[in-house]
């Protein structure tokens, strides 16, 4: 669901509905856990949201809490990206909420020296995306926007 955070060990499935959000994936390079966000904003939360993980700052704080949690370094792990489309291309057509998401996402992997494996970020469409923790890739479905006339 928007906002949350979930860890899930092999063979457990993570999945999530996108549209200008971003989800996050990130594991350890032997894919024996995965923890997943769904980020809605990218902008910093207020006093009354400091720990609220729809915020992208809180949900990457959260993550990297559970992986240190099961003794995993963050900084080690691997990292997946999707999501940050822009809904309404009609209205938008520069810096949409799904573009700033996208870019706070992966200029905060790179801060942190996480290594991007994949990522599906952009565009005008919906994504559905699931992922069993495990060697395969997240599975991917596109859904275009639809435009108005």
């Amino acid at each position: 669901m928007p906002g949350d955070v979930a860890l899930a060990r092999p063979g457990e499935r993570l999945k999530t509905l996108l549209g200008s959000c971003v989800a996050v994936i990130l594991t350890d390079p032997h894919r024996t856990v995965g923890v997943m966000c769904h980020i809605v904003h990218s902008s910093r939360p207020n006093s009354a949201n400091l720990h609220n993980t729809a915020f992208a700052s809180c949900a990457m704080d959260d993550m990297f809490h559970r992986l240190r949690r099961v003794g995993l370094t963050p900084s080690m792990c691997h990292a997946y990206a999707y999501g940050g489309g822009n809904m309404f291309p009609h209205l938008v057509t520069q810096d949409s909420v799904g573009d700033r998401n996208a870019r706070w996402v992966t200029d905060f992997l790179v801060s942190h020296n996480i290594q991007l494996l994949a990522h599906s970020l952009g565009g005008t469409h919906y994504r559905k995306l699931a992922w069993t923790v495990g060697y395969e890739e997240p599975e991917l479905v596109l859904t275009p926007v639809e435009l108005e006339p």
